[in-house]
């Protein structure tokens, strides 16, 4: 027996247009072409960029922690000022600031550096720089990639969030503070997408579970002033809420304790998605039988694209809720039909400016038929 190895065979992919797309000859063809010639400059430069991801993320994050987006808030600077400012060596802060020019949050001109719009935009944004030094957890768990799809890893994630295996008793004070404050920045910009698409008029109370510090329920009270607030959360957490006095607090959790009565619609902002199917199964019979006949219930987070995946969420949250070990990123259609199942009817999802800040579902409780609401 012969110990040579077998040639590799030529990689040829299923269906036409991708053995085209894989042949280096039809490649070279193509750069040759000046039709085709911006087509496969701006197919090799994406994906160029999917290689290129994780240092642009690794390099966003050094802009923050050294705030070199920060000093230039104040006004153009040379790498070298920045460097000064920075306690970086100057040579490796003209690589990080050619670098953020590149990225786009900055602008270099001539040996200066000034920040991009979007650079500013990052800056405005509530709570991003947080969520950016958060990540430093995330990448963490994805050293290894593939030992993490396989569920060979044990998640970092999953430590940081522990209210979402359940927990009831007191919470680490630094724990509930980390949560509270990401929870407050990133509401803010959530609620603000929500609201657009949703129409709270004819609603009197509305009851908030798992609500954080109160964002959504103040951006309510902002549009609606006359709809009375309630928030269900761990008691912690609810100590800790930025609230109007008249607005009801509730400390508890929704795995172990009865949800408050009264309100005729509940709200659900970013809850669903931190929870097992059979979790969130339970939570939705019994947002059901606290509404009365006619109450909506609104789920307000990020969800997937199903049959057409969304480039952020079927990304970036699919993966986070995986490291958390405990709730996945679901569908309309997977929202939908757990809504159905609990006997929520009237299901409707009304498209949001941007998927990647939160989706929309909002259902109803049937109402009594006439001769029996009589």
């Amino acid at each position: 027996m012969s110990d040579m190895t077998a040639p590799e065979q030529p990689f040829r992919p299923a269906g036409l247009v991708n053995r085209l797309a894989a042949s280096p000859r039809f490649q070279a063809f193509c750069a040759r072409v000046p039709g085709l010639r911006g087509i496969a400059r701006r197919e090799g430069a994406a994906l160029f960029d999917l290689m290129q991801g994780f240092v642009q993320s690794q390099m966003l994050t050094a802009l923050v922690e050294l705030r070199v987006l920060h000093m230039l808030a104040d006004g153009p600077a040379t790498a070298d000022a920045l460097a000064l400012r920075a306690q970086v060596p100057p040579e490796r802060m003209a690589i990080l600031a050619q670098a953020g020019a590149a990225m786009g949050v900055m602008v270099r001109r001539g040996a200066k550096f000034k920040l991009s719009r979007r650079g500013a935009a990052f800056l405005g944004v509530p709570g991003l720089a947080d969520m950016v030094r958060h990540h430093s957890v995330l990448y963490n768990d994805l050293t290894d990639p593939v030992a993490f799809i396989r569920g060979e890893t044990d998640p970092d994630l999953a430590r940081f969030w522990p209210y979402v295996f359940g927990a009831t008793g007191p919470m680490d004070p630094d724990v509930t503070a980390r949560y509270s404050r990401l929870m407050t920045d990133s509401q803010g910009l959530v609620a603000q997408d929500a609201l657009r698409k949703l129409d709270l008029r004819g609603v009197t109370r509305l009851l908030d579970i798992g609500g954080g510090t109160g964002a959504f329920l103040r951006a309510v009270r902002a549009r609606y002033p006359d709809i009375a607030l309630s928030l269900f959360d761990l008691p912690d957490v609810v100590a800790q809420a930025a609230l109007p006095a008249d607005v009801a607090r509730h400390g508890g959790s929704f795995r172990a304790d009865p949800l408050p009565g009264g309100a005729d619609a509940i709200s659900l902002v970013r809850v669903l998605y931190d929870h097992a199917d059979a979790t969130v199964e339970a939570l939705l019979a019994s947002v059901y039988a606290a509404l009365p006949p006619g109450g909506r219930v609104l789920v307000i987070e990020p969800m997937s694209g199903g049959p057409k995946p969304d480039p952020q969420t079927d990304v970036y949250f699919a993966v986070y809720t995986l490291a958390m070990q405990t709730g996945r990123t679901r569908s309309v259609g997977e929202i939908s039909a757990a809504l159905a199942k609990a006997g929520f009817t009237g299901i409707s999802a009304p498209k949001t400016a941007r998927s990647y800040v939160t989706g929309v579902v909002e259902a109803r409780k049937p109402a009594l038929p006439k001769d029996r609401a009589k």
